[in-house]
């Protein structure tokens, strides 16, 4: 079953386009029409593109590993920061820090320099500072926690990238590519898919129509870390109980030697009874 639709597409206004004098002419199989000097994107072509898109993020997601949002539209941010903190996943909504995943060394001191700010506040080092020092270490520990923030858990290289507006962020698509890191899009008829792994053609302004196809991917990666979770629960379970196996074996080993033992004991008295009456019977 199709994780969206035709009609919710519709109503979200994911057909709409670009001006034909902007479009892109690698974006040609997933535009349907030209109505009024705008491209309207084939949804069909788009319901197919996010259902095969949600299971590659859900076999992500029930792998345990880490799946990178990236949206710097002011119209759109606050979306994605809601739905990337509803699965646990990272996310990028102010300026992408160029390096991010080339140089990924150097983003995580950046991060361990903020941990550290919070240290320093927390044993109440930062009190004995002067007033001044205080002050640049707090505009400094804001501007990190702006910008990197949202990426303090994140410990390594993310498993995938999943961006909105693939023609604004170029510079995490490319480092992307680089890398072999995956690359899920929300794409427009005015970028290009061929860098894109994983294309979705959509409206990529609209917050309506982002909102649609996130709620359709975010239920996917819920799923798989859902699955995960019994998986693990199941291997727990699998590893206790061989565990008891031999504890089992050795109660049941008991209780027939006791039965045996019991039974020659009763074999023995019932023998020295009937001693005791045959001599009887003698005198």
């Amino acid at each position: 079953m199709s994780r969206t639709n035709f009609e919710t597409l519709l109503e979200a206004g994911c057909h709409f386009g670009h001006l034909k004098r902007k479009w892109n002419p690698a974006m040609a199989p997933y535009i349907f029409m030209e109505r009024n000097g705008i491209h309207i994107i084939d949804l069909n072509k788009t319901v197919a593109k996010v259902d095969s898109a949600a299971e590659a993020l859900k076999q992500i997601a029930k792998s345990g590993k880490k799946i990178l949002f990236v949206a710097t539209k002011k119209q759109i941010k606050e979306i994605v920061a809601a739905k990337a903190t509803s699965v646990g996943m990272p996310y990028v909504i102010e300026r992408w820090p160029g390096g991010m995943l080339t140089n990924f060394p150097t983003i995580r001191k950046a991060v361990k320099k903020m941990a550290n700010i919070d240290k320093l506040t927390a044993d109440g080092t930062f009190s004995n500072l002067s007033k001044r020092e205080i002050l640049q270490i707090s505009r400094q520990r804001a501007k990190l926690e702006k910008n990197l923030g949202s990426i303090a858990d994140l410990t390594r290289l993310p498993a995938a990238l999943f961006i909105v507006d693939v023609y604004k962020e170029n510079i995490a698509v490319r480092e992307a590519n680089r890398l072999g890191i995956p690359v899920f899009g929300i794409v427009d008829t005015n970028s290009d898919p061929s860098n894109i792994d994983y294309v979705i053609p959509a409206n990529d302004d609209a917050a309506k129509s982002v909102e649609v196809i996130l709620d359709a991917c975010c239920a996917a990666i819920n799923e798989g870390i859902e699955e995960r979770k019994i998986e693990k629960a199941d291997a727990e379970a699998a590893a206790q109980q061989p565990d008891e196996a031999p504890k089992m074996r050795h109660r049941s080993q008991k209780a027939r030697v006791e039965k045996e033992e019991n039974a020659a004991e009763n074999a023995e008295k019932e023998a020295e009874s009937s001693k005791e009456s045959t001599a009887e019977v003698a005198e």
